[in-house]
């Protein structure tokens, strides 16, 4: 597969040294760059399907006019919150 690249980007030399300071063991500024990017971009692409599912979902809800209250949705969180808290400390004691 043929690759493309990215365009450069103009930062100010300290910053470039603030970003070299960080490297990996053996990774370059390029492979830094890139796996940056490829989390920003999945990171959108989340974000995003997260706007659409909840997009559709009130336009579920105004359909049907079925909706739960944002402190019934909240009490259930922390439930599940809860519940896997525990099921972390229950782990971590093994």
């Amino acid at each position: 597969m043929k690759t493309a690249t990215i365009p450069s980007v103009r930062v100010e030399p300290e910053f470039r040294d603030e970003v070299e300071r960080v490297l990996g063991e053996g990774e370059t500024l390029s492979q830094f760059v890139e796996a940056a990017v490829r989390a920003c971009v999945l990171q959108r692409k989340s974000q995003a399907e997260f706007v659409a599912r909840g997009m559709k979902s009130l336009a579920s809800a105004r359909r049907s006019g079925e909706y739960v209250e944002a402190g019934e949705v909240m009490q259930r969180l922390r439930a599940k919150l809860e519940s896997a808290a525990k099921k972390r400390q229950g782990a971590a004691r093994r």
